[in-house]
């Protein structure tokens, strides 16, 4: 399995079998697989890449765990009705409306650092801002009481190792007594929830919604969070990447820097991709951190330099019916950022660099401990 695909060298070929699958690089198909229902489906997303032994399941199912298709694993007719509903969530009038809140959380985070490196003190950048910016702006557009972060993050990070991961089978134990659990919980937010979620609850039960609240938990405030850890530590190392805008800076980070680096889709029936026969019931893996750095995509695809052409032809947020919800968010959210730390980054110099861990999909980078120059 090709798992730390950020490690890997660029293919030079567009479409090629490896390990089991057929691994897609091409921009130009890449897009084309998202895309494409009638070809490729999407109902193998989250399904657990290392399998889940029996115990761990068991685990599971005693907190009445479940993952029906709601929307990244969604094919059946239910997915246009639900991803609309939390469409109205993620509008663009709502989340611009955040703008205000959001500068001024993230000052007031900016200034915390800011005092903490004055003392002396060494300061982990993933949970003093990336961990928390994120979780509190999806809580306050979903609606919810977030309170305990670092209880969310530990949930959705053991989530992401679980079924993006390989983890041994004790570990998969493990996970499981944090995954099952964090879900039981999931399900008391549900039946109080107001908006999307309630909506959802009433037309397709509890477990839909519940499954859908998973989801987005995971997938809409970890990802942007892993993003701003990797993109704030290239920021400290090449700080002269900040004479540019912060919306360019982060629109060639997520370019080069994707905090999912591939996606999967099965193959409905036997077709042809890149000159590739693929048989149906393939696993078609979607390298998006390869599709970006295409030759065909940016001038300098190798290369970050904000505001160059084709900056923006990414694939980070998907393509087609699954492209993410929170696009807009996850942008706001990181030019935000980027904005309000630009003065203090020059300053700083890292004394534990992120590393992630073994994952098919996520980065997860471990903490970025920094210190004042």
């Amino acid at each position: 399995m090709l798992f730390e695909l950020w490690k890997h060298p660029r293919p030079d070929a567009p479409v090629l079998r490896r390990d089991g699958q057929v691994v897609v690089s091409s921009h130009r198909l890449a897009r084309q697989v998202l895309a494409d229902r009638e070809r490729f489906s999407a109902a193998n997303a989250l399904d657990a890449i290392t399998p889940i032994p029996t115990d761990a399941l068991r685990e599971l199912t005693r907190h009445r765990f479940r993952l029906p298709a709601t929307l990244a694993n969604n094919d059946t007719d239910s997915h246009e009705r639900i991803r609309e509903a939390f469409g109205t969530v993620f509008a663009p009038a709502n989340v611009e409306a955040l703008r205000p809140w959001l500068t001024g959380l993230a000052r007031r985070t900016a200034a915390r650092v800011a005092w903490r490196l004055r003392a002396g003190e060494t300061v982990d950048v993933d949970a003093a801002v990336s961990s928390e910016i994120p979780l509190a702006a999806l809580a306050r557009l979903l609606g919810l009481e977030v309170e305990a972060a670092m209880e969310v993050k530990r949930f959705s990070r053991a989530a992401l190792e679980l079924f993006w991961g390989e983890p041994s089978a004790e570990r998969q134990r493990e996970l499981a007594g944090v995954v099952g659990p964090f879900h039981a919980l999931l399900r008391g937010w549900t039946s109080s929830a107001t908006g999307a979620t309630r909506e959802l609850l009433d037309e397709y039960g509890e477990d839909a919604a519940t499954a859908a609240l998973f989801f987005l938990l995971v997938a809409g405030q970890e990802t942007t969070s892993q993003f701003l850890t990797l993109l704030l530590h290239r920021l400290i190392e090449e700080p002269e990447l900040l004479e540019s805008p912060p919306a360019l800076i982060v629109e060639e980070g997520l370019r080069l820097l994707p905090p999912i680096t591939s996606w999967r889709r099965v193959a409905r029936r036997d077709t042809e991709l890149g000159g590739v026969e693929v048989r149906a019931g393939e696993s078609v893996l979607v390298w998006l951190g390869a599709a970006g750095t295409d030759e065909n995509v940016a001038e300098c695809p190798m290369r970050m330099v904000p505001g160059q052409r084709g900056s923006r032809r990414h694939l980070a947020f998907g393509a087609g019916a699954h492209r993410c919800l929170g696009s807009q968010l996850s942008r706001m959210e990181a030019e935000v950022v980027v904005a309000e730390f630009a003065p203090l980054l020059p300053r700083l110099e890292v004394v534990a660099a992120p590393v992630s861990e073994p994952n098919l999909s996520f980065r997860m980078p471990s903490p970025l401990v920094v210190a004042r120059r």
